[in-house]
């Protein structure tokens, strides 16, 4: 039988993202990946194998059913791409552009074993931008029962569009003054732009989802009372807020900053935006960015974009950066410079209580430790210093102990909310799932976790737990 529709090509070389040139990305904050123009997407899409037990769709947390979409893709229905991610994933545009897809479906490609995977995130990207709309986001009838979700994030925001298909009345409180969570103090909008977070969050509310805005669960209301106030179940998506410190002394000057600090204000609170800002950050001509993960390279290409000589100061090697690659490379490109095997000691000040030195100290490779990358051990007498005039310290982060202290017999371990393999915590119909279970993790398995969740209240509240 002949081949009907575009002919498939797996064997062409894969499209490489547009990219806004290194020396005009640092003069803004405006988004630094183009996207894939229309004839690249086709291109694209056409790699594909359309193998028969596809690998990727079960790899995708949220199984995406991807052969389906990039079978419309190459036949051009852009629409109906977008209707089929929708099915499993409603924010197209953001996990498009910030999930680690080589992690999970991209890692999973058959073509992948040969030749380049196919680039799902991009493709994914690309239908969300070109579509006119995200699907129907059509619902149950209401079924008279409430949901509370605590947190705006990535976990809550898919748990309320599952819940709200079902027929629930979903509410998701937010402590802070703008929603996304996360996606929205952590990431900054030259790799997500804040359009494109609104667009997909205004989704849910034209499907009736309320958001509660500058309410603390834990302070403005506690979890009994809203049970009080009638909701049926409660989940908890309060992420991973609480920065880890670097318990080293000199820690308190002025100029020093952990990473949640510097990406809040300048992500949420728009410092970048002096004079208009009421938070500016203090950046000066020397910033040292301690860490090596995604928020590490967040931060270290904000201080690029403020005009400081920037490095990042990482106790193991380029190997074991945990950073994306596309984000190492992006933060090379745009100035950023790297210092291996070196860790710090003590940072100094001057007359006035700002920072001025670090004291660094060289590491080399031992052992695999817990994580099971070479453990960094000091080399003894191996100190230095450097000049510096602003430390941003991305060394991770916890869980947001708010709720916790507010609820002691919430079973928490480490500061993390402890849930049963349904989701649910110690106490009965309250869930739980993202950051807050899991510690710092990854956008696309908080929402798995949120799905997951999502399933189980509805299950529970249909058996009458």
């Amino acid at each position: 039988m002949p081949q009907t529709g575009p002919k498939r090509t797996p064997k062409a070389p894969r499209q490489e993202l547009p990219l806004r040139d290194p020396q005009s990305r640092t003069q803004g904050c405006g988004e630094v990946s183009l996207g894939f123009t229309l004839k690249q997407a086709q291109m694209e899409a056409r790699r594909c194998l359309d193998c028969k037990d596809p690998k990727c769709i079960e790899a995708c947390p949220l199984h995406i059913d991807i052969k389906s979409f990039i079978a419309r893709m190459i036949e051009g229905d852009f629409e109906g791409a977008l209707e089929r991610i929708s099915e499993q994933n409603p924010f197209p545009g953001v996990c498009g552009r910030v999930c680690q897809c080589e992690l999970y479906c991209e890692k999973a490609c058959l073509l992948g074993r040969k030749l380049k995977p196919v680039a799902v995130g991009a493709l994914e990207r690309f239908a969300a931008d070109y579509a006119s709309q995200c699907g129907n986001g059509l619902h149950a009838e209401p079924n008279g029962r409430k949901v509370a979700l605590v947190g705006s994030g990535p976990a809550s925001l898919i748990a309320a569009y599952d819940l709200v298909r079902k027929g629930y009345q979903v509410t998701i409180f937010e402590a802070l003054h703008e929603l996304g969570g996360v996606l929205a103090y952590g990431i900054p909008p030259f790799r997500l732009p804040r359009e494109i977070l609104r667009q997909e969050i205004d989704r849910l509310r034209a499907m009736g989802v309320e958001f509660c805005n500058n309410f603390i669960v834990g302070k403005t209301a506690s979890l009994d009372e809203l049970f009080e106030e009638g909701y049926s179940a409660v989940f908890v998506g309060t992420g991973a807020g609480l920065p880890h410190l670097m318990k080293i002394p000199g820690e308190n000057l002025i100029g020093v900053y952990t990473a949640n600090e510097f990406l809040t204000r300048l992500n949420l609170m728009r410092a970048y935006d002096f004079p208009h800002s009421g938070t500016p950050v203090r950046v000066g001509k020397r910033t040292l960015v301690v860490g090596g993960g995604n928020s590490a390279m967040d931060a270290a290409r904000w201080a690029r974009r403020l005009g400081s000589e920037t490095t990042i100061l990482f106790r193991r090697g380029r190997a074991e950066l945990r950073a994306r690659l596309e984000e190492i490379d992006r933060a090379e490109e745009e100035g950023v410079h790297f210092e291996f095997l070196a860790a710090p000691v003590r940072l100094l000040g001057d007359e006035t209580g700002a920072v001025r030195e670090m004291e660094c100290i060289r590491m080399r490779l031992g052992e695999p430790d817990e994580t099971g990358r070479p453990s960094p051990i000091p080399i003894p007498g191996s100190e230095y210093r450097v000049p510096v005039d602003t430390v941003v310290a991305a060394i991770g982060q916890s869980p947001n102990p708010t709720l916790q202290r507010a609820t002691p017999q919430l079973i928490t371990n480490r500061g993390k909310i402890v849930i049963d393999d349904r989701g649910q915590t110690s106490l009965p119909r309250v869930f739980a799932g993202g950051d807050v279970v899991r510690g710092g993790s990854t956008v696309i398995l908080a929402m798995r976790d949120g799905r997951a969740a999502a399933e189980a209240i509805d299950r529970a509240l249909q058996e009458g737990r």
